[in-house]
């Protein structure tokens, strides 16, 4: 038996990892990101084989790891988290900037970045491991405190996107009803709470074209409380 709360117990920060050049670029929201090596410093990344950014970390060789403040912002987290780079251009409208490997850097809620260059890729299952050498690095706000998984999970009341190797399947998730008429969902990406009674409107009823009117995350996002 598996207790998927013990999972929890396991530290983890929270990133986007950007990769493409200045005419495209995508990114992701990920909670493996990981110093492997002191001398030279190099890092890993784990994305999940689906992802629109996994092609584009291997087609430039190279990566960005935008560190997020622990207040970032839930639209910033639905945007990058909880979308996909090949529905829409993730990129259009955030603060970016072009580092020394030309990869693009999300400067949105970032107290600090890196770059770097993939020396190794891993196929590790359902996820690729990209090893990368870390070529620059630079802090944007040195007050601010990075966003923990912890934090994400206990008070933002976030879980991890599907495509995320910390995934859970939300059915493990949800909670049984006491009972009643009404019930409750709960976006994952930014915690906002669909109550039935009060919208007056049974969530399965709602349009598949639905949206998280906080963070634009999709009905399948949501899980039932």
């Amino acid at each position: 038996m598996i207790n998927f709360e013990a999972l929890f117990k396991i530290s983890y920060g929270l990133y986007i990892v950007s990769s493409g050049t200045k005419a495209y670029g995508n990114g992701f929201v990920s909670n493996t990101v990981f110093q492997v090596t002191s001398g030279p410093p190099r890092f890993a990344a784990c994305c999940n084989k689906e992802n629109h950014s996994a092609g584009l970390i291997k087609s430039t060789g190279h990566f960005s790891v935008s560190i997020l403040q622990s207040d970032a912002a839930a639209t910033t987290i639905g945007t990058f988290g909880f979308k996909s780079g090949k529905d829409l251009n993730k990129m259009e409208g955030m603060d970016l900037k072009y580092g020394e490997t030309g990869v693009p850097i999300v400067l949105n809620d970032a107290i600090a970045y890196m770059e770097f260059k993939v020396i190794e890729t891993y196929d590790v299952g359902t996820h690729l491991m990209f090893i990368g050498e870390l070529l620059h690095a630079d802090v944007l706000d040195p007050d601010s405190e990075a966003l923990t998984y912890l934090h994400y999970r206990q008070v933002k009341k976030g879980v991890a996107p599907k495509n995320a190797p910390t995934y859970i399947d939300k059915t493990k998730l949800e909670k049984k009803s006491a009972g009643g008429e009404f019930a409750k969902f709960e976006c994952a990406a930014c915690g906002y709470i669909y109550d039935e009674e009060k919208e007056g409107i049974k969530f399965d009823d709602l349009p598949d074209d639905w949206l998280c009117p906080i963070c634009g995350s999709e009905k399948e996002d949501f899980f039932k409380l």
